[in-house]
């Protein structure tokens, strides 16, 4: 299951739609197209059976981790079950018919929210959770339900946990594949999740995610990579890919986080940033290396204590194993004197010191703590309010600062979520990052938003344009500049951005609103129509999106008023 991790350069949303006219309450009626969906080639090889034949061992065992089930087709990974929503009272079920999987969906409250998607792949291995995902027009989208598997429960996914409409546009996010699967193709551009072809290639995480690609190997002309011969930041970097989160991360100009392969430095593809001086937040579910960082045992032991210096990626202790298995990963550290004294009728140091805590940001889940902590009752240490908030690079590299730029994106990004603090080190840093970098899309995207926050709209209509020069497939920049553009009534070029942006994201639902509304502004009926019920299409229970069928379906649409 996806947590809630996001990797992306800088994004914003569309912001002050006061220019749009308002609209009237509803009645439904929209179109479904039917799932023409690609069948994925998922059930070929389980992973690592190229290498089978020289590691049969090696691979058997790596075939029972959560690695190994990551992912793959949902009719091999199906938990059936049902779910309603309380707040919006959908209910969702997930099942099998006819050799297929499915998600129906119906609403108490309007008999023409209905309908089914073909879930076609599963993410997850359900030891903490698991997710499907269906496509509409070959753009992937997760399920807004989720089989939380620690308190064996259905619910809504992390990001829809209040909802009060049936969320069906939720985009697969291209970082959420990295992690759970191999070989994931990349996205088309500006379009986030629209792949032309499959997602991805096989079920599970590979070999190859650690030991890199194998081919010339599997010829005799080459070999593998074995991350323990690496230097320790790149070894740490193989993890570090997956199992940390950090409050911001800052993917690099021309560069995601996809791109990263074993032996590279994960830094030249992305930067993390964590709030120092902030309230504790609890742990997140994806953010391991973050935690152990905390730890006295890794702050002690340096470069020599590594995610591997615990546990074996090529396996996992049984539940009767488990006990014994970590107690040797402490002594072998520690000692067996220390063992002698030190509780010696208690083998079980990982549930002392290791206790799964609820995470802070996916519901019905729990996180081991992996600070090791010496007391486990220690709780997380709120800030000093009188200090100012700081944001800090994660892991902390003395000899390579984090650039301007990336520091900048950071603050940026915090600002959106409303911190006082972060806005105004955007503010400060923004300019300057900008004057290093007059060519970085993402930098004058990020600068034009804050202008346009401020009310410079002028200074950030230039800026939005001086972006979609250096990155035409920037959906975010070409909204918000369609907003400045339809307040100072230049409709035409305000409806040429939010068209392109619409095509390559439709299921973008705030989006379509302002196309259509706009193209009704401009006594385009027609035209309204069409997107609005391409719009539907992809989120049918949009309640806003169903008025304004409602208006332009009736006797008096003109204006949409």
């Amino acid at each position: 299951m996806p947590s809630a991790r996001s990797v992306s350069r800088w994004g914003s949303r569309s912001i002050c739609r006061a220019v749009l006219v308002v609209i009237c309450p509803i009645l439904i009626q929209f179109h479904l197209n039917s799932v023409a969906a690609q069948e994925a080639a998922q059930r070929e090889l389980p992973p690592g059976s190229q290498c089978a034949t020289c590691h049969a061992k090696v691979v058997e065992t790596y075939s029972h981790t959560s690695m190994a089930k990551a992912s793959g087709a949902a009719a091999d990974g199906l938990i059936s079950g049902e779910f309603r929503q309380p707040k919006s009272g959908i209910l969702y079920r997930v099942y099998e018919e006819s050799g297929q999987v499915w998600l129906s969906f119906s609403s108490p409250h309007d008999p023409e929210v209905q309908g089914k998607r073909r879930l076609q792949y599963y993410i997850g291995s359900g030891r903490r959770g698991r997710t499907y995902l269906f496509t509409i027009d070959q753009y992937w989208f997760e399920s807004p339900v989720n089989w939380y598997g620690q308190k064996q429960v259905w619910d809504m996914t992390p990001a829809y946990q209040d909802a009060r409409e049936a969320p069906l546009n939720l985009p697969v996010a291209a970082s959420c594949l990295h992690c759970h699967t191999t070989g994931m193709s990349a996205p088309a551009p500006g379009t986030g999740n629209r792949y032309p072809s499959p997602p991805f290639a096989h079920a599970g995480v590979t070999c190859a995610r650690c030991h890199g690609e194998a081919s010339a190997h599997l010829h005799g002309t080459g070999t593998i990579l074995n991350p323990a011969k690496l230097p320790p930041e790149r070894r740490d970097d193989i993890c570090r890919q997956c199992h940390l989160e950090g409050d911001v991360a800052i993917e690099q100009q021309g560069k995601q986080v996809y791109d990263f392969r074993p032996g590279d430095r994960l830094s030249d593809y992305v930067r993390y940033f964590v709030k120092a001086n902030a309230t504790g937040q609890g742990l997140r579910a994806a953010s391991q290396f973050e935690a152990l960082w905390q730890s006295a045992c890794k702050r002690k032991s340096g470069d020599a204590m590594t995610c591997t210096s615990c546990h074996d990626p090529h396996s996992t202790p049984s539940a009767q194993e488990r006990t014994e298995y970590y107690r040797e990963k402490c002594l072998a550290c520690h000692g067996k004197k220390f063992a002698a004294k030190h509780h010696p009728q208690g083998r079980d140091c990982v549930g002392c010191h290791m206790p799964r805590i609820p995470s802070s940001d996916v519901a019905h889940t729990q996180a081991t703590d992996h600070r090791i902590l010496r007391r486990p009752d220690v709780k997380f240490e709120d800030a000093d309010l009188n200090q100012p908030m700081q944001l800090v690079e994660f892991p902390p590299r003395k000899h390579d600062p984090p650039p301007l730029r990336d520091l900048a994106l950071a603050w940026a990004s915090l600002a959106k979520q409303g911190l006082p603090d972060a806005r105004r080190e955007a503010q400060e840093l923004l300019p300057k990052a900008v004057a290093q970098n007059p060519d970085d899309a993402s930098l004058l995207a990020a600068y034009a938003f804050q202008q346009q926050e401020r009310g410079e709209t002028t200074q950030a209509r230039a800026l939005y344009e001086r972006s979609l020069k250096a990155d035409p497939n920037q959906s975010d920049a070409e909204t918000n500049l369609a907003v400045i553009e339809a307040k100072k009534g230049n409709l035409e070029r305000a409806l040429e951005l939010w068209k392109d942006a619409f095509r390559r994201q439709p299921w973008q639902s705030a989006i379509g609103m302002d196309l259509a509304l706009t193209y009704c502004q401009a006594g385009r009926i027609d035209d309204a129509r069409t997107v609005t019920m391409r719009m539907l299409e992809f989120n049918p229970d949009f309640s806003a999106g169903k008025a304004m069928l409602k208006q332009l379906n009736s006797n008096r649409p003109a204006g949409c008023r």
